[in-house]
């Protein structure tokens, strides 16, 4: 009797959203990830001048970060899905606000650098327990756009960092003291994750009957569609041509992305003469064009999907738009004269790139329940290779040939990589891994 009493009150009471406020969560999580990310990249031209860095060793220290971060994917998508999202989520967070805070008493080059090696490896397995939050809370219809909104703390960190960043070094006259601030935040962040993000919506004392079973009927129903036999290898992932593809394409994307995040706030300073406050304006639309733009193509792709579209047609024509604008808006900023024009075509390049945030929802497409966390990592893996390698590149581009062409070629060339990787995707299989 009191299933069905149960079964008729879901019927009739209004579904919380629990499942919003968590992702609301890891926007903020995201966000706080990327404004402690930006904070090296605004402070740059004054550490630079400080500690007497070459534009080679300052693109070595903003991409160490990236070398244990990326190492660290497998191995914290794995971590996620042993342990479980929220333990990981809130301990990783404490650890990178810690790491953060001690940036701002290192006193040379080395020293900056460890302290990112130690922010990469605690980073390393948020991405991953995201993704697995987001086939844990959400049905398929939902999935992208709470990819989008995990991913668009990216675009919107950027953008808060490049401008809070750049106010507190002004005010306080000292990058020292955004590092510290900035790390105190994120601890508190990982307290309050612990408190509010669960692993499943029945421990959640927020989540209605009704919304428990909105999400357990839908992911029901896909459970029943997934292979009933599993390796458990995850290098079988790599037997798969779409899994290949994912890898290479979100490689191309981020490459792009980090590029512009480590080395154009640089670029506006140095090329086209703009002051530190400029910088974080300039820097601030820019970033926040892509946040905005990321909602747009997540919301956008969701409907679509929702209305019967398949996810072939779909994911490939948000992708294959996407590349294609960022492309040629960004090789068109190497022409660029006037700053303004800069600000507008970078503008443009952000809001159609993070369409690629929209990859966070493959995972769920392809990997069955017991190895979403591991096919995420894996392709957070191939997506911050690029981070590993494209600020390195930069500053020996710059500083064997002072000028920043070849480099802006360079993205160019990731913006068609996207494009061709992402339109031969098959987003309908699953993976029997």
């Amino acid at each position: 009797m009191s299933k069905v009493y149960a079964s008729v009150a879901a019927n009739v009471e209004v579904k919380t959203s629990v499942r919003w406020r968590i992702f609301l969560m890891l926007l903020l999580l995201v966000t706080v990830n990327y404004i402690d990310r930006a904070s090296l990249s605004v402070a740059m031209p004054m550490i630079s001048a400080e500690f007497t860095l070459t534009p080679v060793m300052q693109g070595l220290i903003m991409s160490s970060f990236f070398w244990s971060y990326t190492l660290m994917q497998i191995p914290g998508g794995m971590a996620v899905d042993r342990f479980k999202p929220r333990l990981v989520l809130a301990l990783c967070t404490l650890l990178w606000g810690a790491f953060q805070g001690l940036g701002a008493v290192t006193t040379n080059a080395v020293s900056l650098l460890v302290t990112r090696l130690g922010l990469g490896v605690a980073e390393a397995p948020v991405a991953s327990a995201g993704g697995a939050l987001n086939a844990m809370w959400l049905t398929q219809h939902e999935r992208v756009r709470g990819a989008s909104l995990m991913d668009g703390g990216s675009p919107l960190g950027a953008a808060l960092g490049s401008l809070l960043i750049a106010w507190l070094i002004v005010v306080a006259h000292s990058w020292r003291a955004a590092f510290a601030i900035a790390g105190i935040g994120t601890i508190v962040c990982g307290i309050a994750t612990w408190f509010y993000v669960k692993n499943h919506p029945r421990d959640h004392a927020g989540v209605n009957e009704a919304e428990a079973e909105h999400i357990e009927k839908a992911q029901q129903q896909e459970y029943e569609r997934e292979a009933k036999e599993l390796s458990g290898r995850t290098v079988d992932f790599f037997k798969h041509r779409s899994v290949l593809l994912m890898f290479v394409g979100f490689m191309c994307c981020t490459t792009l992305y980090y590029g512009l995040l480590t080395w154009m706030p640089t670029y506006l300073h140095k090329v086209h003469g703009l002051d530190i406050q400029q910088m974080g304006n300039a820097s601030f639309v820019i970033f926040f064009c892509g946040f905005i733009g990321e909602l747009v193509g997540g919301y956008a792709a969701d409907k679509w999907l929702a209305s019967g579209a398949s996810p072939n047609r779909v994911m490939r024509t948000i992708f294959g738009v996407a590349g294609a604008v960022a492309t040629v808006a960004v090789f068109s900023v190497a022409h660029a004269k006037s700053p303004t024009t800069v600000v507008i075509l970078l503008s443009i390049t952000l809001f159609f790139l993070r369409w690629g945030g929209l990859y966070w929802s493959i995972p769920a497409m392809l990997a069955t329940r017991h190895k979403v966390g591991a096919l995420g990592g894996l392709l957070n893996f191939g997506g911050n290779i690029g981070g590993m390698v494209i600020p390195i590149v930069i500053g020996a581009i710059v500083q064997y040939t002072g000028s920043y062409f070849l480099a802006l070629m360079c993205f160019a060339a990731m913006g068609v990589g996207l494009l061709l990787c992402s339109v031969w995707i098959d987003y309908e299989t699953k993976i029997p891994v």
